[in-house]
């Protein structure tokens, strides 16, 4: 590998580090990267899902102030997100590399206009639906939000509080401090898997892990100063660069 090849992979690292941390969709700058270089999109899937890890974990370090007293409904929630996870690594091994291209746009797009308009809802639903801690409907939707994070990663973030917004009375923040542990659950089950399984680069996750380490606690310090409105924004714009960069390379 070339240096500039490798600095290229950390800078995505450290981005998708960051990004992951304060919304969601980091895969969306280190997975290109990692195919324009040469790396077959198989390895560039299952390299990323394994070095991006440690940043996911360092993001929900960051974030560990926003958890205090939640112990209990974080191993209730990893549990569904962790089968989800198998699941979806069970997925990307067994189907066709383009089965999810159509329906992934269309989900996150989904997402981000659930997250926009997440503070109406959660008004007109909260006699009925939402709930501070659970319900079948979020165990259910964290549980196939792990699916698709097991197959693929980018953006399961934005779901994940798009999900929790509409059924958890709960502040943005906290959410989000949620969805870094979630999505490490998935990454760390995803990871691993693949790490025995699948063909991965160790070059690559050795440059990703590290980078995006620093990213994922750089993040944490962003997303925990932004107010909810900020943060929210902040979402909806990133996911819809997502869609666009979903689409451009599906076409």
């Amino acid at each position: 590998m070339e240096w500039w090849q490798a600095g290229a992979i950390a800078l995505a690292g450290l981005w998708a580090g960051t990004i992951n941390t304060v919304v969601g969709s980091g895969t969306l700058v280190t997975f290109p990267v990692l195919v324009a270089l040469g790396y077959p999109p198989l390895v560039a899937t299952t390299s990323n899902a394994v070095g991006l890890t440690p940043g996911t974990i360092a993001g929900a370090f960051g974030y560990r102030s926003e958890l205090e007293g939640q112990r209990a409904r974080l191993i209730r929630y990893g549990i569904a997100s962790m089968f989800g996870a198998i699941g979806g690594t069970v997925l990307l091994l067994s189907l066709p590399p383009d089965a999810f291209e159509t329906i992934v746009p269309i989900l996150v797009l989904l997402a981000i206009a659930l997250v926009a308009v997440q503070p109406l809802l959660t008004k007109r639903l909260k006699q009925r639906t939402v709930t501070r801690e659970s319900s079948p409907l979020l165990y259910g939707l964290i549980f196939l939000i792990g699916v698709y994070g097991g197959y693929f990663t980018a953006a399961q973030g934005i779901m994940l509080v798009a999900a929790m917004g509409l059924l958890v009375a709960d502040s943005l923040q906290r959410l989000n401090a949620f969805k870094n542990v979630l999505a490490a659950v998935v990454n760390l089950v995803a990871g691993t898997i693949y790490a025995f399984v699948a063909p991965v680069d160790w070059t690559v996750i050795g440059i990703l892990a590290v980078s995006s380490t620093v990213g994922g606690l750089l993040g944490a310090v962003i997303g925990r100063r932004l107010s909810p409105a900020v943060l929210r924004g902040v979402i909806v714009v990133v996911g819809i660069v997502a869609v666009v960069v979903l689409v451009t390379e599906r076409s």
